[in-house]
């Protein structure tokens, strides 16, 4: 278990892109390549401030996912079909909640990655059409375990690389969150604004 604490960070590293790069010229897992050497490496530069100015910390942590998350969709996705009545100012609000709970949780675990093995495996179900949905997939290898992350990606209506979902060692995040929501409609009646309000 203290591998998959330690390595939760991995999920971030898809979470930037090359500014020089245009996304429509990348595959999902060359995005993720490179959004991985990009991250870690604006990780160490505000690592400092961790300790002194963590809003500062956290906020350039926010600005790395903001740039590579859709958290619409994640939110989307989460509500499922009980999102379908959601007004659209509902699902941008849950969406921000999202990116919330997912900078301070894994912006705080991302100061443990200690350059552990990062192994890229090939698909286990490739796509028959390039262009939608795909899973990359890794392998995170430590001294003496290993266990797997899987990023659910697709393209946008710009036929930019987002991601919209991802399985860390096996848990899937947003059937984790889906199965929260799900409890908190049933609590509050179906009545989204008091589940947001509510959601922790």
């Amino acid at each position: 278990m203290k591998l998959l604490r330690k390595f939760s960070i991995i999920v971030l590293s898809v979470v930037l892109l090359p500014s020089l790069t245009s996304a429509a010229e990348l595959t999902a897992e060359q995005a993720a390549q490179n959004g991985i050497s990009l991250l870690l490496s604006t990780v160490a530069e505000v690592k400092p401030y961790f300790a002194t100015d963590r809003d500062r910390y956290f906020a350039a942590v926010e600005g790395a996912l903001a740039t590579f998350v859709d958290f619409e969709e994640v939110a989307v996705v989460v509500m499922s079909r009980l999102g379908e009545s959601a007004t659209d100012e509902q699902k941008t609000r849950f969406a921000g909640i999202l990116k919330n709970t997912l900078t301070r949780f894994y912006g705080a675990a991302l100061l443990s990655y200690a350059g552990e093995e990062l192994i890229y495996l090939p698909s286990d179900t490739p796509p028959t059409d390039p262009e939608k949905s795909t899973n990359v997939r890794m392998q995170i290898k430590g001294a003496d375990s290993s266990f797997e992350l899987q990023y659910q990606m697709f393209l946008n209506d710009e036929a930019q690389w987002k991601l919209k979902n991802l399985s860390l060692g096996g848990i899937n995040l947003a059937r984790l969150y889906n199965t929260q929501f799900t409890a908190l409609m049933t609590q509050h009646e179906n009545d989204i604004g008091l589940v947001l309000d509510n959601w922790r």
